[in-house]
Formats: C-alpha cells, sequence, structure tokens
C-alpha cells in the first residue's frame, strides 16, 4: 500500500457516481475494500435517486447523499458535500460537475481520473482505462491509484427476507423453486439496446416448447405496454408481476432459473446475485460493460463489424438487433445451460 496516500486520519470519505442503475451497481466494487483499508472510517455514497436503492442495505456504505437535479444546483450540491467536512473523496464518475464538487470538497485528498479538462480537480490520479477494461476495474483503479489493496472484486447488493416474502406472495404455484423459470428482461436505456419484441416472443414460445419453462416477463416505469405485447404475440401466456423495488426485483431474479436480458440495470442486478444471464448485445461492448462474473453467456450479431459503437440512435437500420434471430439466441441459451450444468 502506498502509505503516503493512505495514512494520517481518514475519518470520513466521500464516493461519488452519479447516473444509471447499472453503473452505479458496478461501482460497488469499491465499497468493501474501502472498509476494508478504512475499518474505522465513515463511507458515504453520492448518486441520484433512481439509484439509490442499490446502495440500500449495502454493508459497507453507511450513508448516500442524493443529488436530485430538479431541486438542486451546482451550489448547493457543492454546500452540501462540504458541510460534510469529508476527508477523501473518490470521483467515479468524473464528469466537469463531479470534478468541481470533488475540487471543491474542502477534502484533502482527492481521487480521480486524468480526463481532460477534470485532472485539475484531483491530487491522486488514475489513468483512465474505461476503453480497455470492464467497468468494474475501471472503478477499482481509482482505489489502485490511492493505495487500497483490492481484496474483494464481487459486486454489493442486497435485499431482504421482506423482498423474498413479497416475490413469494405473487409467484403462482406452477413457477416452484424446482420448476425451470425463464426471466425475460425486455428494457435498456437506448432503443438501439433493445431486441425486438416480437423476437422475444418467439424465443419464449421456444423456450416453452423445449424445456416447458415458466416464463416470467417483469417491468419497471414505461415498459408495462412492452411485456403486455409479448405476452399477447405468446402461444401460451407468461407471468407479468405487479410492480417491484429494485431490491424486490432482485429477489425475483435471484429465484430465476436464467435471466435473458438486454444490456440494462436488471442485467447487472442478475449478475450481482448470481443468477447465470443470457445477455443480448449490440451498440455497447460486452468485454467493457457485460455482466459480471464468468458464469454467463453473451450473443451478439456477429456478422456485423459496427458492434460496440456505443451509438443511442442507428444511422443504418439497428441491424445489430433486427439481424438477430431466435436461433442464435436459443444456441446462447444451450451454452447458457450446458455452462451451468442446468438440466431443465
Amino acid at each position: 500500500m502506498d502509505t503516503s496516500a493512505t495514512s494520517g486520519p481518514v475519518q470520513r470519505i466521500l464516493v461519488i457516481k452519479l447516473r444509471a442503475v447499472g453503473d452505479v451497481l458496478l461501482s460497488t466494487v469499491v465499497t468493501k475494500n474501502l472498509r476494508l483499508a478504512y475499518p474505522r472510517s465513515q463511507i458515504h455514497f453520492l448518486t441520484e435517486r433512481p439509484s439509490l436503492e442499490v446502495l440500500k442495505g449495502n454493508p459497507y456504505v453507511d450513508d448516500v447523499l442524493v443529488y436530485d437535479r430538479k431541486t438542486m444546483n451546482g451550489l448547493s450540491l457543492i454546500s452540501a458535500v462540504r458541510r460534510r467536512q469529508y476527508d477523501l473523496v473518490i470521483d467515479l464518475f468524473g464528469n466537469p460537475r463531479t470534478a468541481l464538487v470533488t475540487r471543491l470538497s474542502g477534502a484533502r485528498r482527492r481521487v480521480g481520473f486524468r480526463f481532460r479538462g477534470r485532472a485539475y480537480a484531483y491530487n491522486i490520479l488514475a489513468e483512465p482505462r474505461g476503453d480497455r477494461v470492464h467497468n468494474t476495474q475501471f472503478n477499482l483503479d481509482a482505489l489502485v491509484a490511492l493505495g487500497v489493496p483490492i481484496q474483494d472484486s464481487s459486486l454489493q447488493f442486497t435485499f431482504g427476507d421482506e423482498d423474498s416474502r413479497y416475490v413469494e406472495s405473487f409467484m403462482p404455484e406452477d413457477f416452484s423453486r424446482g420448476s425451470f423459470t425463464v426471466c425475460i428482461n425486455t428494457g435498456g436505456g437506448w432503443y438501439t439496446k433493445r431486441w425486438g419484441l416480437d423476437r422475444y416472443a418467439l424465443l419464449a414460445d421456444r423456450l416453452i416448447e423445449e424445456f416447458n419453462a415458466r416464463i416470467v416477463l417483469p417491468w419497471g416505469p414505461g415498459q408495462m405496454p412492452d411485456v403486455e405485447e409479448i405476452n399477447r404475440r405468446m402461444k401460451r401466456a407468461a407471468f407479468i408481476p405487479p410492480a417491484t423495488t429494485l431490491r424486490q426485483l432482485g429477489a425475483l431474479l435471484k429465484r430465476c432459473t436464467i435471466v435473458i436480458t438486454n444490456d440494462s440495470g436488471p442485467m447487472h442486478i442478475a449478475a450481482a446475485v448470481g443468477t447465470p444471464i443470457l445477455a443480448i448485445f449490440g451498440p455497447t461492448n460486452p468485454a467493457l460493460q457485460g455482466p459480471y462474473g464468468g458464469n454467463h453467456v453473451v450473443v451478439r450479431n456477429e456478422a456485423l463489424d459496427c458492434l460496440g459503437c456505443n451509438l443511442t440512435a442507428c444511422p443504418i437500420g439497428h441491424p445489430c438487433m433486427l439481424g438477430l434471430d431466435v436461433d442464435t439466441v436459443m444456441q446462447g441459451v444451450r451454452r447458457l445451460l450446458a455452462n451451468n450444468r442446468i438440466t431443465p
């Protein structure tokens, strides 16, 4: 350990990661390592409201600060951070606003990435490798720069007994724990990440015909029309659960045998709770943003040379998803079952 970076009184630590659920969840790999390095320190986390539940129950996080864009401006955010008198701030988000918050936080140690125009904010710098390593390793690189040993690289996501009981209260009787239960998640933050609803319906029918699968179609804000459309197209009805919080969704995903999903927050939650994942990728790069862990399978339309474009709108007709057929995804399902020794 670099004692110049980690010695001295560090009583209060702030980790900053804003925006999407998946990104925040992937940043939780730092929390246990910080607790091990600073066992007597208070560890706080700054995020936005949609990701608050990702951090709820994390045993290595003492408090969560919520940045509400509707009610807070930059000055009020800086003031809220300064009032807490942090000794160490770690900026894992690294946009101009969080860089400025870090610089003006009053913390003696300020860790961030050497992004153009933002390095001024930090006195401990990490080289950004987001284009070369998985997002979890990118986050851990900040700790490496600080001199904190990486002793645990697991995602930290928890749900409680009450979340499990809620899931059990609505699951149909024929979805017993011994059944082959497949969760199909159709969501994705960009339309370019989403496989077609018609194809998901065909895939669900194939899973029922070949494996006698029980299909669960969870949904989040604005997604009910999509799952209803899939259910309408299917030959046999799927189960559409009631609304869930993220922690209840985690309990539901844990209960399923496998999860089939686009690149999305629920994909990362499924990885965190240990359920095998068949992930469908197109504009994003699974080597950088794919499901975390070794028991998952990714399928893509490998005939294309534009995969991983990272575009939120496609100028050439969205071939990465429209050209990916059901047979290819079914082959991925079979690989997933074989890799995890699952016999439906």
